[in-house]
């Protein structure tokens, strides 16, 4: 796999020989490299996505997954019900299904069990064979690429893993909800220490329910120098906002990025409800200034990190079915802190006299949004 330029995108891979990766921030450089995966695939393609548009980057990925179900491979396409909403018409499905791809849509909405239209697929991933595994926040349409929407394209971040252990986790991973065995054992439970080593940390069967909070608290925990958070969304619960509030009265320099940007307005002004807690306690927020910011990652004294596709609020936390990759790899945590500090220098720091200048809507909006976070 080539080394990627920091014009495209992408990351150069890690010199780490029991894990080949690369990080993307650009979503043509993301496109391509997934559709050519697609294009080299021999035995399967497995792919989920919570928004999968019928626009023109959904179209080339139809038609790639159409040319791999024609060539005999097992082409598998899970797309969220709710996510996908409009954005993926019936017919546009089923040509799908007439080239050969198995599609299927989560938690369609049914009157006889209204309450799991609650509980969304979140995840947005694709497997290739039992090598390749690509998963982060980008979803599949237009809105990501520069080519089709320029300089309004969103700033996301996404990870491809060359890795037949993390491939085989992957593939499990999706089986459970393929198949609608969410009750079942996985093959093994997560490890005692989440940042050991690499792996993928999921929420989707019962008792890894809390699975995802505990990683953003263990990592904040054991933080001792700087905690790097991206997320769009911002409405930890109480438990993570304290460990916190704590690694920065212990003198850990706390840095969360946020938009000042942002697809879902009401969550921004939640977010902003809460800055004053956290200016107040020495932890710095900065709102990244040049478009809609979708990136959700972690890192902690460029030792730790998480990138996928878990925000920082109740929807995630709580509801949604999400997927991250956890590691240990100095390469990627200096990778993804590169990242994040590049992104530091398009956005404005929060200071408690600009909170002060918040509109009336502004306000009211983050009131209300903060009383039914856990909706959101």
């Amino acid at each position: 796999m080539p080394a990627a330029g920091a014009d495209d995108g992408a990351t150069p891979n890690s010199p780490r020989s029991e894990l080949r990766y690369r990080l993307f921030d650009e979503g043509d450089s993301l496109y391509t490299d997934m559709l050519a995966a697609i294009a080299d695939a021999r035995e399967r393609v497995w792919m989920e996505s919570y928004i999968f548009s019928a626009d023109r980057i959904g179209r080339r990925f139809a038609a790639a997954l159409a040319r791999a179900a024609r060539r005999g491979l097992d082409v598998r396409l899970h797309i969220d019900a709710a996510g996908s909403l409009f954005l993926a018409p019936a017919r546009f499905l089923d040509i799908l299904r007439r080239a050969g791809v198995q599609v299927r849509e989560f938690h369609r909405w049914s009157w006889r069990d209204p309450w799991r239209y609650n509980r969304r697929n979140h995840c947005k991933l694709l497997l290739i064979d039992q090598q390749t595994v690509f998963l982060g926040g980008f979803n599949i349409h237009e809105e990501n690429s520069l080519h089709y929407h320029g300089a309004a394209r969103w700033r996301d971040t996404h990870i491809r893993l060359d890795d037949r252990q993390m491939a085989d986790q992957a593939g499990e991973l999706f089986d459970v909800f393929w198949t609608r065995r969410v009750h079942r054992s996985l093959r093994k439970d997560l490890p005692p220490d989440l940042f050991c080593g690499d792996s993928l940390v999921t929420n989707r069967i019962p008792r890894h329910r809390h699975a995802l909070r505990r990683l953003f608290r263990e990592g904040i925990r054991t933080a001792e120098a700087r905690v790097c958070l991206t997320t769009p969304y911002f409405s930890p619960d109480r438990r993570t906002r304290r460990h916190l509030y704590e690694a920065a009265s212990r003198g850990v320099q706390v840095d969360l990025l946020l938009p000042a940007v942002s697809d879902r307005r009401l969550l921004q002004m939640t977010a902003r409800h809460i800055y004053e807690r956290f200016l107040k306690r020495g932890i710095r927020v900065h709102e990244y200034r040049p478009r809609v910011l979708h990136a959700k990652t972690m890192v902690v004294d460029r030792r730790l990190a998480t990138i996928g596709t878990a925000n920082l609020d109740y929807r995630s936390l709580f509801h949604n079915y999400e997927i991250n990759f956890v590691t240990d790899n100095p390469a990627i945590c200096n990778a993804l802190e590169d990242l994040f500090e590049a992104d530091l220098v398009a956005a404005r720091q929060v200071t408690l006299e600009s909170l002060g200048k918040r509109s009336l809507l502004d306000r009211i909006g983050g009131y209300l949004g903060w009383r039914i976070r856990y909706w959101l």
